[in-house]
């Protein structure tokens, strides 16, 4: 009988999630859903009265263009171990639907009370202090319900980054369609193409690297485990978030000569070192993947040649395209989640090496080997005919 390196013979069934486990997900399914749903009508509210319909389809079609550069760069760093797609949906649904509801209503709010009980005019506390902590805290939670939604595949720091960058791009655009439909009405074409420029071309990554500090800062805490640096890290990390987009902001109300000066010596710097935070993520996670899966390889689940494989995101190209070609789409698909598998096998068998190591565990080390011998056979199978 086939036993895996660190656990009971794959035979063995994969525990089935307790009835209650499965009430609790379909519970916070609906809640989810009717959380949308509310939020959903907030916005169309507030684009209808804040914008009317044909300028808010204007800002609409205009906040979709940074989409195309923010949503790619994060795909980018999720190449090699893929996050489910669904929940890649639902952090950038969360940030465009829901953070975006909860902060418009939260920081109308609040500055209402702040203008009632002083009798001044709160815009610029409310940018500078108001909005930063509100919106922060309404991205950050979207990485949280994914968390608790994807707690066996939540990784690290790279996952971390991935949600809170995809949330905070969701984000940027339902806030854009706001800032841009109110800009054409207020200025006509001149005032969108000026507002579009600021929030869409010179700084469209804004928000995801604000909101990457807390993803940051919620993945070394999965990463970690134990210990007071996993309360620390997600704090530390939100804090963060929070002071540069404090910061931004006080630049952006500070005059152009202030946006400027904030540009040159906030954005620019900090794009640089998301840039190589980024790559270096990366690169560390093909290193864990190599590594990992040479452990298999030694007990013969693997062949060295594979593990090279899934180790380089060229290579895992090249064989995509190898397996098309020697038996069709399925071949691909067989591929594509042989490499799925053997990717969420790696940062698994990295977690039971850091001492994470539970029943549970054990059944997804099996049920992930078990899918790549399947996946295997089928591309392999398609060679032979």
């Amino acid at each position: 009988m086939s036993r895996s390196p660190g656990g009971p013979p794959l035979s063995m069934a994969a525990a089935v999630p307790p009835r209650r486990a499965t009430l609790r997900r379909w519970l916070m399914v609906g809640l989810l859903m009717i959380g949308f749903g509310l939020c959903s009508l907030v916005l169309l509210g507030a684009v209808g009265i804040s914008t009317g319909v044909g300028a808010g389809l204007l800002g609409l079609v205009f906040a979709a263009l940074p989409v195309g550069v923010v949503v790619p760069a994060f795909l980018w760093i999720d190449r090699l171990e893929s996050e489910p797609r669904r929940m890649l949906v639902l952090a950038f649904a969360w940030g465009a639907v829901v953070a975006t509801a909860v902060a418009l209503v939260a920081n109308t709010g609040t500055m209402a009370i702040i203008a009632g009980a002083t009798g001044t005019d709160p815009t610029s506390l409310g940018a500078v202090v108001v909005a930063p902590v509100v919106e922060e805290s309404a991205k950050g939670l979207g990485v949280l319900v994914i968390l608790w939604l994807q707690r066996r595949e939540f990784d690290g720091v790279v996952d971390g980054l991935v949600y809170a960058g995809l949330v905070a791009g969701g984000f940027a655009f339902g806030e854009n369609i706001l800032y841009l439909g109110r800009a054409f009405n207020e200025a006509g074409g001149a005032g969108l193409v000026a507002t579009f420029v600021l929030r869409g071309v010179v700084g469209p990554f804004a928000h995801p690297i604000f909101t990457c500090c807390t993803g940051v800062g919620i993945g070394v805490a999965v990463y970690r485990r134990r210990g007071p640096l996993r309360l620390v890290a997600p704090v530390a990390g939100w804090a963060v978030a929070v002071a540069l987009h404090a910061a931004w902001n006080l630049s952006a109300v500070a005059g152009l000569e202030g946006f400027l000066t904030g540009y040159v010596l906030l954005q620019v710097p900090f794009f640089a070192a998301f840039v190589a935070l980024a790559v270096w993520a990366r690169r560390r996670e093909a290193r864990i993947i190599s590594v990992e899966l040479t452990r298999y390889a030694r007990a013969g689940w693997l062949a060295p040649t594979e593990v090279a494989m899934l180790s380089s995101v060229p290579a895992r190209r090249q064989a995509r395209e190898w397996a098309r070609g020697i038996g069709g789409r399925r071949s691909q698909a067989a591929m594509d989640r042989f490499q799925d598998a053997a990717s969420d096998l790696a940062m698994l068998r990295h977690r039971m090496e850091l001492g994470d190591v539970d029943d549970g565990v054990l059944a997804l080390e099996r049920h992930l080997l078990a899918t790549m011998m399947e996946c295997r056979s089928q591309f392999v199978g398609s060679r032979a005919l």
